[in-house]
């Protein structure tokens, strides 16, 4: 399997974004978007799915971090996506229920090319310093629809904020790790029936 990195940048009005991957990495992460609580997320996100992340974004934030976060679920997504290349020899999906104290989430994956994000995770809506909490599932939009990955992530207990966005964070990592580990047993075979994704 070739080396499957991916660095993607992207520049708007609103934001500068400049992601680099490493799917085979061991979760070093670098993380710099001026949104704190965000920064913590994507480092849990990096070190859970031992993707070496890279990521450095400069948004409006003086407004609020909404584009800031959505977009930088864009690059990331977009960065995956590539640095997954033709998804032969993958695992393609992925699953894993997280506890974090009193919440307890479950994520499952499908790398489907199908992008798409199914989520019932109730967060209280709440401010994490200046990260509003709702802002986790705009994240997890782009960046599932980018990726080009079905991602479901519910909720089956929990009633903390900082508690049910860090142990979604933690478990779509953690389910997107199995989902993109190469599988020894099919070598170069693409796994789907259907022979594309």
């Amino acid at each position: 399997m070739d080396q499957r990195t991916a660095t993607v940048e992207r520049t708007t009005n609103e934001t500068d974004i400049r992601i680099a991957v490493n799917l085979d990495g061991t979760g070093a992460v670098e993380v710099e978007t001026g949104v704190p609580f965000f920064d913590h997320m994507l480092t849990a996100f990096g070190r859970h799915s031992l993707i070496d992340l890279a990521v450095r974004a400069k948004g409006d934030i003086e407004v609020d971090a909404h584009h800031t976060v959505e977009d930088t679920g864009i690059v990331l997504g977009q960065a995956v996506a590539r640095a997954l290349g033709d998804k032969r020899g993958i695992a393609r999906f992925g699953s894993l229920a997280l506890p974090m104290d009193e919440a307890l989430v479950l994520a499952a994956v499908d790398v489907s090319g199908r992008g798409q994000l199914h989520w019932a995770v109730d967060v209280p809506p709440v401010m994490l310093g200046t990260f509003d909490a709702s802002l986790a599932k705009e994240f997890f939009i782009a960046f599932a629809a980018n990726a080009g990955i079905t991602l479901h992530v519910r909720s089956l207990a929990g009633e903390n904020a900082h508690h049910l966005v860090e142990a979604s964070f933690k478990a779509a990592a953690r389910a997107l790790r199995q989902a993109v580990e190469p599988d020894q047993r099919i070598g170069d075979a693409l796994p789907s029936t259907k022979g594309a994704l």
